[in-house]
């Protein structure tokens, strides 16, 4: 077991960094030390990233030091495992007015723009952590073959349900936002509604695939 780099993230927090690249290993350790850091006493949150995660805590009844001897105890120990995955289908519309950099995809890749697409749709997400915004899901499991730079130029309005690609991994906008992601498509699955319970569809460790439904280009 290869051990983590912990370091403090200004005066009342500490970061536990997986050793790259990132993998649902890692990340599965990463859920484990997290879920056993909330139950430690004088922590007040713990906020899991991709391939880590930042443990903040009372400065003036915590001490740094012994809570880093804990998270690479933690670390050591085996992931327990988890509750099966839910299993979650997302259709998107790719290509045309809702996928607008399909086309540069498919360049920078070498790939047609209907492989581009057949090869999204044959992946095997997992939710990794969410974050940018509400609802926001990272997924790990893009295929080598579609990791694609982000625009050299965001967008600064990226349609609510936009399906993206970013280096090495995929994902779905939530809300309306900026954005410098490549979008293949779109989808009119509401990722985030605050009267829902819990009101993100998507949860880390849920597996996500992505069905074909339809096509603008």
């Amino acid at each position: 077991m290869t051990a983590p780099r912990i370091f403090p993230f200004g005066e009342a927090a500490l970061v536990c960094e997986a050793p790259p690249p990132a993998t649902l290993a890692w990340q599965e350790r990463v859920w484990a030390v997290a879920e056993a850091a909330r139950q430690w006493p004088n922590v007040v949150e713990v906020v899991p990233g991709m391939n880590n995660l930042t443990v903040v805590f009372d400065p003036f009844a915590a001490d740094a030091s012994t809570l880093a001897s804990m998270l690479a105890e933690a670390w050591e120990r085996p992931a327990q495992a988890r509750p099966p995955a839910r299993e979650i289908e997302i259709p998107v519309q790719y290509g045309g007015e809702f996928g607008p950099d399909l086309a540069d995809v498919a360049a920078h890749t070498g790939l047609d723009a209907e492989e581009v697409i057949k090869r999204h749709t044959q992946g095997e997400y997992v939710v990794f952590f969410l974050g940018f915004q509400p609802g926001f899901a990272y997924l790990g499991g893009l295929d080598a073959a579609l990791h694609t730079p982000r625009r050299a130029a965001p967008r600064i309005e990226v349609p609510a349900g936009s399906v993206g690609i970013g280096g090495a991994q995929t994902g779905i906008y939530p809300a309306s936002s900026p954005g410098g992601w490549q979008l293949i498509g779109r989808t009119e699955v509401a990722l985030f509604d605050p009267a829902r319970t819990p009101p993100t569809l998507l949860q880390p460790g849920d597996r996500v695939r992505f069905t074909l439904a339809g096509s603008a280009r």
